[in-house]
């Protein structure tokens, strides 16, 4: 059968990569966005609901970055476990890929150059995740389903 082989290099420059995004959300949030000015017009209860969302999103990033620096074998061992992580890695960031694309484009981002280069830039790695976890899906559900 066909053997999909993933580097662990490119695993863990995704890993680095998905932890940068996480480091970086604040920042994003605050200058670029003015999120803070836009979350207080919201209800109190709104307010505290888009703030957990974003930590949310925030600690899924800087975890799933975590999880693939420390498990980088794990998640091409063609198991049970690294299908469904794999599979929930890739699922969570072309979910981003496709959100970003079918629904940012008709928001204005600030038309400052670093903004506009940095919006390129976060696009292929969100891009980027979502290939590489693609592939090590496809890899470890064949794998898994070759041992059966």
């Amino acid at each position: 059968m066909f053997k999909l082989e993933i580097p662990n290099w490119l695993i863990i420059l995704g890993a680095v990569g998905q932890m940068f995004t996480a480091i970086i959300y604040p920042y994003i949030r605050h200058v670029v966005f003015d999120w803070y000015n836009d979350i207080k017009k919201l209800k109190p209860l709104n307010q505290e609901i888009a703030k957990t969302y974003g930590r949310y999103i925030q600690g899924l990033n800087f975890s799933f970055g975590l999880i693939s620096i420390l498990f980088t074998q794990d998640l091409k061992n063609e198991t049970g476990l690294a299908v469904a992580i794999t599979g929930l890695i890739a699922a969570y960031w072309t979910g981003k890929v496709i959100t970003q694309f079918s629904y940012y484009p008709m928001y204005e981002i600030p038309k400052k150059v670093i903004f506009k280069i940095g919006e390129v830039l976060m696009n292929t790695l969100f891009i980027g995740f979502s290939l590489i976890f693609i592939l090590l899906f496809i890899s470890n559900l064949l794998g898994y389903l070759d041992k059966q």
